[in-house]
């Protein structure tokens, strides 16, 4: 366990925020799938030795975090912007407003939120404080990191199950070389982000596009 990531948090309460929300995103980078943010409240005696960023965890551990977390913490809740609204927003503001529904689901009102990055939450009227590498850094930062990645694999998997040609259970979206080579082959599907410009290199007219999903969607069953 690293105790730093609780010593953080715990800073915190001792100059008066007692009920302290981490937050964070996973999927910002992906050329496919929604980005999903996730706040949590913890409770101050809440420990899990194997606590810390999502991305230094293997699978396994994270899955056995998130059943931690979503079974123990205060309060948690997670949410999603599609890539239609990616498209519609840009990344940017699609993950702001990913993190301001995640917040506005607390059944709580934080004292404190602690987001993960540089850049404060616009819109978000609570006290905050930006944190760098702040899933490194706090306990409740890291615990949001988990639930968000946990809650967006699960997603790229049910993904995979339908559209199998493009592997999403192996990448989860991101622009690696045998998605870029699935592509190619067949185009995008509707959940990949046509407003990044890897995807747009590969959009056709909307009938055709239409008639190779359903041809896709015949595959995969």
């Amino acid at each position: 366990m690293s105790q730093s990531l609780y010593d953080f948090d715990q800073s915190w309460r001792e100059k008066g925020y007692q009920h302290i929300a981490g937050i964070d995103e996973a999927g910002r980078g992906p050329w496919a799938g929604p980005v999903c943010a996730a706040s949590v409240i913890l409770k101050p005696d809440n420990r899990w030795p194997e606590l810390n960023d999502s991305k230094k965890l293997n699978s396994k551990t994270r899955e056995k975090l998130f059943d931690a977390i979503t079974k123990e913490s205060l309060f948690y809740a997670v949410a999603l912007a599609d890539p239609c609204v990616i498209d519609e927003l840009n990344i940017l503001q699609a993950t702001f407003q990913a993190m301001r529904q995640a917040l506005s689901q607390l059944n709580a009102t934080p004292d404190l939120v602690l987001i993960d990055g540089r850049q404060k939450l616009p819109g978000c009227p609570t006290p905050q404080q930006p944190v760098i590498k702040g899933d490194a850094q706090s306990a409740s930062i890291a615990a949001a990191s988990i639930l968000a990645k946990v809650t967006r694999d699960r997603i790229m998997a049910e993904a995979h199950k339908k559209f199998p040609v493009y592997d999403f259970i192996t990448h989860k979206g991101y622009g690696t070389p045998a998605h870029q080579k699935a592509l190619q082959t067949h185009g995008p599907c509707h959940i990949h982000r046509r407003s990044f410009a890897p995807i747009k290199l590969f959009l056709t007219t909307e009938g055709t596009e239409i008639n190779r999903e359903k041809k896709l969607l015949k595959t995969a069953t």
